[in-house]
């Protein structure tokens, strides 16, 4: 790989972060990356471009830590109906939403 690639994928990286400040709210951020992704997966696009999106941008906007430090605070309290839930609403819902970006970029193409 290029050190130009290098260099995208770590400005990739820093304008994810600035829109993960911005937005402030890991739920949202979980279901617009996941809409993102099947948006992106469905096109045909080098390995370079995917290596800057996949590796760059939404390494960082849809951190996973975000998802686990949500849950660990549900579980703090101490409450594990609520952690069950959110747990599976939360994996259920971006699973749906990542198929939907897939449906339309493909509905659209």
């Amino acid at each position: 790989m290029k050190i130009n690639n290098f260099i995208f994928i770590l400005l990739a990286g820093y304008l994810a972060t600035c829109l993960r400040l911005v937005i402030n709210n890991n739920f949202f951020i979980s279901i617009i990356g996941s809409f993102l992704v099947g948006f992106v997966i469905s096109k045909k696009l080098s390995f370079s471009i995917e290596k800057i999106i996949f590796s760059g941008f939404f390494s960082c906007f849809t951190s996973f830590s975000g998802f686990i430090y949500f849950l660990y605070k549900i579980l703090n309290q101490g409450d594990w109906i609520k952690f069950i839930i959110f747990f599976n609403l939360i994996i259920i819902v971006n699973v749906f939403t990542m198929f939907m970006g897939f449906w339309i970029s493909r509905k659209i193409t």
